[in-house]
């Protein structure tokens, strides 16, 4: 995907349902181990919870590896996959869903349970806030002194960045772009040096 949408902030939805109380916590987490992290997060919120359901879409929305989700001991299939349908749904990336139960006593039974945990977690959506990313992937450059300046404006024209610059004889530069801002970059970096500036992605 050439970009999707990110949480921009988190999110956080509370209900009770016949005295059950659910609060659902929505938060953007940029990898698994992050999607990982919040969840331990949630349950030191919440050490009195009788579960913490979860579910993630740690990576872009149409990354099938990056995919989690767990009951918590909720009857299986009545919280993780609910709270996973509605992440992957809503075609939001990086995002990790942690729904806390504090049970009442009252049986809400399997269908109950998968409308609590899927409803939270539409409810906390509705509300989020989002932002659109756009990957970027890094390539070496080297380039003289005089032409730096001219680089810097490129970039900046084409939504990348300078990520790391070594000064010695020549310049050697470790640059971000955009996948879509790619070619013409390079079309505009081959004309201002006449096809001696050249891009060599980073291994």
């Amino acid at each position: 995907m050439e970009s999707w949408l990110i949480p921009a902030q988190p999110a956080t939805v509370a209900e009770e349902i016949k005295k059950s109380r659910f609060i659902t916590l929505l938060a953007h987490t940029d990898g698994i181990e992050a999607a990982k992290a919040f969840i331990e997060h949630a349950r030191q919120q919440h050490p009195a919870a009788r579960h913490c359901c979860w579910g993630w879409v740690a990576g872009a929305p149409d990354d099938s590896q990056r995919l989690g989700f767990s009951d918590d001991g909720e009857p299986a299939g009545t919280a993780g996959k609910p709270i996973l349908a509605q992440l992957m749904g809503s075609g939001i990336g990086e995002i990790t869903a942690a729904v806390v139960r504090y049970s009442g006593g009252i049986k809400l039974g399997t269908g109950g349970l998968v409308k609590a945990y899927g409803g939270g977690v539409q409810q906390a959506l509705s509300q989020l806030q989002t932002i659109r990313k756009i990957p970027l992937t890094e390539y070496r450059l080297t380039c003289d002194y005089g032409q730096l300046a001219i680089i810097e404006e490129l970039l900046k024209q084409a939504h990348g960045h300078i990520a790391e610059s070594i000064f010695q004889a020549d310049i050697q530069l470790r640059i971000a772009l955009p996948s879509t801002d790619l070619h013409e970059f390079s079309s505009k970096l081959a004309d201002i040096s006449r096809g001696s500036l050249q891009l060599f992605p980073v291994e």
